[in-house]
């Protein structure tokens, strides 16, 4: 059977620099960080990291987007995927076409679920008696939730599932949703991921794996891949949506198209629940996948929104598994590479939904948002041309967006200039 051509028709983001698609890309693209010191948590006596890519009240009060009793029975993580998903579905009108609900679905995943409600949860049992936490506890904690939120609320009778794949969660979500419109079973599929896990549970395991950046006294620096001086990674919050849809079926009805999605590749490291494999090869055969799927060599792709998280051995092996399969600076000298999380943060199963967002942006503006804070490039990922500091103008084609996750999940996705 001929596969069926898949476009994005809407799109939809909450993150730290507040609510709207728009918002994220004038942040990345103009150099900003969204890096701060930790507001919400309270007392933070006793932690060492201080800092995130937290979304503050002053940008997202779910009380101008939820009854204060709905409210109360949704995880953060919750809110940000119902409130993107509107951002999403409204940008596409897809619920103005008549669509079969059958034919409609939802994949939407989180790589933690609701750790604010598990770690208020425990406190109340703790401190009340075993059986005195909310009964909403249970719908409020678990990562399928903001899928089966969102098709109630849009009527998406369809796919109806979660991903969950660490920091590739996001990325799975929509090259799922990609081949399942593909291949006939949707018309059109919200898919994406949300994450929100600035809190104590959160922020003091990821301390205790030394993961986290320490660098409290400058947070909008701390966030610095391929930089020599980085010292970890900056955790951050929020949701992406996109509107996957079949493109007769997006035509038919006059459906603004973004981009076209084209290629998805998938692996596993096999190698260590943390680390990456360490000469990249798992990670480089899911660029060849995603490649080979889209039917495209390695020199159609002008840009790369990398994984990029600012952790010494993430950094070297996506660098090397970037070279082998795209070449190095000198051998493709067209080619640039950034990574966005240096103004964002990581925002973990969320991450590769907002920088599929970032990726459409950079084809329809033909800008390269930069990787900031990188003064002093680590010798040992010196092959590749970064965009150091300050967004480029350069035609973008087709671009590549990789997603890696804890546990060795690897997830790629290309996204091509729609004509």
């Amino acid at each position: 059977m001929t596969k069926k051509r898949v476009v994005v028709t809407g799109m939809g983001v909450v993150s730290p620099y507040g609510v709207g698609s728009d918002k994220l890309w004038d942040g990345v693209v103009n150099g900003r960080s969204a890096v701060s010191k930790i507001e919400n948590m309270g007392d933070m006596s006793g932690h060492t990291v201080l800092i995130g890519g937290e979304i503050k009240e002053t940008v997202f009060n779910p009380i101008d987007y939820f009854e204060p009793k709905e409210a109360r029975r949704l995880d953060k993580f919750l809110q940000y995927a119902i409130v993107a998903a509107r951002e999403a579905v409204n940008d596409s009108k897809i619920l103005e076409s008549g669509i079969d609900p059958y034919k409609f679905g939802v994949i939407v995943g989180s790589a933690a679920g609701g750790f604010h409600t598990i770690e208020k949860s425990y406190a109340d049992m703790l401190n009340k008696g075993p059986t005195k936490c909310s009964p909403f506890t249970i719908p409020m904690l678990i990562c399928d939730m903001g899928a089966g939120k969102i098709s109630i609320e849009m009527g998406a009778k369809g796919v109806n599932k979660a991903v969950v794949s660490a920091c590739a969660t996001s990325a799975h979500c929509i090259g799922d949703a990609f081949r399942t419109i593909q291949y006939g079973e949707a018309d059109a599929i919200i898919a994406g991921g949300s994450e929100a896990v600035i809190c104590m549970i959160g922020l003091g395991a990821f301390t205790a794996a030394k993961t986290l950046s320490k660098r409290n006294d400058e947070p909008q620096k701390a966030s610095r891949p391929y930089d020599k001086d980085r010292d970890g990674f900056v955790m951050a919050e929020g949701a992406g949506i996109l509107i996957l849809e079949e493109l007769e079926h997006a035509k038919k009805r006059g459906a603004k198209i973004y981009a076209e999605i084209i290629g998805y590749g998938q692996t596993g490291d096999a190698h260590d629940v943390v680390a990456p494999c360490p000469d990249g090869s798992s990670a480089a055969k899911a660029m060849e996948f995603a490649l080979n799927d889209a039917g495209i060599n390695p020199t159609d792709v002008q840009y790369i929104n990398t994984h990029g998280t600012s952790t010494h051995l993430g950094d070297i092996a996506e660098t090397m598994a970037i070279s082998k399969i795209f070449g190095d600076k000198t051998k493709n000298p067209s080619l640039r590479v950034s990574s966005t999380k240096s103004a964002t943060g990581h925002m973990l199963g969320a991450s590769g939904a907002a920088e599929s967002v970032i990726c459409i942006n950079a084809i329809r503006n033909s800008i390269i948002p930069p990787t900031i804070n990188l003064d002093n490039l680590d010798e040992e990922v010196a092959d590749l041309n970064y965009v150091p500091n300050k967004a480029e103008h350069i035609n973008v084609d087709i671009a590549l967006t990789n997603s890696f996750g804890f546990g060795g999940h690897n997830a790629v996705l290309i996204y091509k200039k729609y004509n």
